[in-house]
């Protein structure tokens, strides 16, 4: 079962790039006492998360910053090399942390996860967005299976 509105985060390692190489961050450090816009996507580089869903959320990251937001998170079952080489061709910077689910523990945990194994990719996670309050789900958008409608920028944005 999917995580929900009210649930507690679970306790989850991520991996991303730092000044000195890649850094282990726990979710509950990650989360913990701020508002955080996490947004998940099935993979870095693919069509629809590069050409609208990370891009969108680097042009809006001041709208959602001037709306209460202290950290944007883009979340991918890739490694930290992808994760940080793709927000770099995006410029996603200081604007939204890149983050690393390399095996899928966190998007498993949360009961997101998406077989694309027919595909060829493996297990993925679904395209959502949710805002965190302190380790606590505030706002969760899933999308339905290959729709982009209601886990962009925008839409979390009005939903603030």
């Amino acid at each position: 079962m999917a995580i929900q509105v009210g649930d507690k985060i679970p306790a989850v390692d991520f991996q991303h790039m730092a000044d000195g190489g890649i850094e282990t961050i726990n979710s509950e450090d990650l989360f913990g006492g701020k508002k955080v816009a996490l947004f998940a996507l099935p993979g870095a580089y693919t069509p629809t998360c590069s050409a609208s869903h990370l891009p969108g959320y680097v042009v809006a990251s001041d709208d959602l910053f001037a709306k209460g937001i202290d950290l944007i998170v883009c979340l991918s079952v890739n490694d930290a090399f992808v994760m940080d080489a793709w927000g770099k061709q995006h410029n996603a910077d200081d604007r939204v942390m890149m983050i690393a689910d390399g095996s899928a523990h966190f998007t498993r945990a949360v009961g997101l996860e998406l077989d694309l194994d027919a595909a060829g990719m493996g297990i993925r996670s679904q395209r959502y967005a949710m805002v965190i309050n302190d380790n606590v789900v505030e706002l969760l958008n899933i999308e339905a299976p290959k729709k982009f409608e209601v886990s962009d920028a925008q839409t979390l944005l009005a939903s603030i």
